[in-house]
This record gives structure tokens, sequence and C-alpha cells, in this order.
């Protein structure tokens, strides 16, 4: 997928009705109030290609962010790791818990006029998963 498809299917994300049961869906996992597609994803266990992988996802990440700030707004990074660290002492809606979990940066915004927020982030955190470029479209406030 290039660029131009990722905004393409952020922006469906935008209008594309929530089910009303958590499950896989067409691009990734659904569920009431959230949409989680993956645009990239790849997995190699040696750490070297881990880490060209990671780059690249956030190059790719970093072209989606200049388009859809253009759009919608320049926006600061979004510190996950202090997402994860509330989750140890407080109740984070989750969306917002999981992809703390896995990801440490996103990009966000909220779509005006659709009551949506969307993030745009590189899953590094966990060795074991694969790498993913990936947007959450939700309609929970970030905590």
């Amino acid at each position: 997928m290039n660029i131009a498809q990722h905004i393409a299917l952020i922006d469906e994300l935008c209008y594309r009705p929530f089910p009303a049961e958590h499950g896989p869906s067409d691009v990734g996992v659904s569920g009431p109030g959230q949409h989680t597609a993956v645009l990239e994803a790849a997995g190699d266990d040696d750490p070297a290609l881990r880490a060209v992988t990671i780059d690249q996802y956030e190059k790719d990440r970093d072209a989606v962010y200049e388009l859809l700030a253009s759009r919608w707004g320049d926006t600061p990074p979004y510190n996950l790791r202090t997402v994860l660290l509330r989750t140890e002492r407080e109740e984070i809606p989750r969306p917002w818990a999981e992809l703390s979990e896995r990801a440490s940066v996103a990009y966000l915004w909220k779509v005006e006029g659709t009551g949506r927020w969307v993030a745009v982030a590189v899953t590094d955190r966990d060795t074991s998963q694969v790498v993913q470029l990936l947007t959450l479209v939700t309609e929970t406030d970030p905590p």
C-alpha cells in the first residue's frame, strides 16, 4: 500500500459504521466505537532488520502525518508511554490502552464533523510481534 492508499483508507474509516461486537475486519480489527487498520506490516527475528523496518515505517507514518496535518492541522506527537504507565493505576479506555501496549508514539487528530479521533502509529514495543504501521479511528477521546 502506498501513502495515498493509507490516506484513502483513513478517510473511509472516519465514516465507516462501527460494529456491535469486537472482531476481525477487512483491514484489521473493529468493535464498538473503534476501527484499527493495519496499513503496513513486516516481521523479522533479526534485530537489525527489525530496526530497519521500524525506521521505514516511522518515515511512512511521518509522510501520512504531513498529509493529514495539512488537512487537519499540526499536532505534537502523543506519548503513549505515559498512557501505558497510567494503565497501571487507572482505567484507560480500550482503544488507547491497547495502542499504548503496542506503540510508543502516535499522531492524532479530532476529525471535525465526524466526532472521531484518528491516530497513526508504529507498533514498536513488543519484539515478539511483527512491526506494523497502523491507524486507529475511534469515537473515544484520548486519555
